[in-house]
């Protein structure tokens, strides 16, 4: 069985990862080498912040792996939150660090009237094997809903529901939630590239 490196010690993403995977990959995060400093994400896109998760990784430990950078895109604030998904309310003077009810709080004040409520889940895998790195990318389009639903999952799930479901993603199991996500998307195009070696 094989063995990846996941640029994070993000429990959420790593349970959610390993769910996708199922038993084909073993999934082991930055804790699991002894990394437990804060990488830095000084880009300005998901594909620039995953490279340089990757990169620190696969430079300050010298193992092959994967780093991702997923964020919410929402049409009618000109696709914010973006790479400051996680950080929306602290970076606007709301809440402390990832703090997602402040998040969730903070985007649905900014989208109270408004009709257009399209948004996009949007993840980028960066892969550096050797000296080889690609991309991967995985996206799924959906809307906000007007209130939160659904106590499933983690972040902007319980306000986000994808085209595809009258659900939001805090709403469905992981299992239904993993056949359609964004991060299952960029995993599944991930685990392709990886068979094709």
């Amino acid at each position: 069985m094989r063995t990846l490196i996941m640029a994070t010690n993000n429990e959420h993403k790593l349970r959610e990862v390993r769910q996708i995977l199922g038993e084909r990959f073993v999934v082991k995060g930055l804790s699991d080498i002894g990394c437990h400093e804060d990488i830095p994400e000084t880009g300005d896109t998901f594909e620039s912040n995953a490279r340089e998760k990757a990169r620190y990784v696969h430079e300050h430990y010298g193992v092959d792996c994967f780093a991702d950078d997923s964020g919410l895109e929402v049409d009618a604030l000109g696709g914010q939150p973006g790479i400051y998904t996680a950080r929306f309310a602290a970076i606007n003077g709301y809440g402390d660090g990832h703090d997602s009810s402040a998040n969730i709080r903070l985007l649905l004040e900014r989208l109270k009237g408004e009709t257009n409520r399209r948004a996009r889940f949007r993840t980028v895998i960066c892969l550096i094997e050797g000296e080889r790195e690609r991309l991967f990318e995985g996206i799924v389009e959906g809307d906000i809903v007007t209130e939160p639903r659904g106590t499933n999952g983690f972040g902007y799930d319980p306000v986000f529901a994808p085209e595809e479901s009258g659900l939001t993603f805090s709403e469905m199991g992981p299992e239904e939630k993993n056949r359609i996500s964004h991060r299952a998307r960029a995993v599944k195009a991930l685990v392709r590239g990886l068979s094709e070696e």
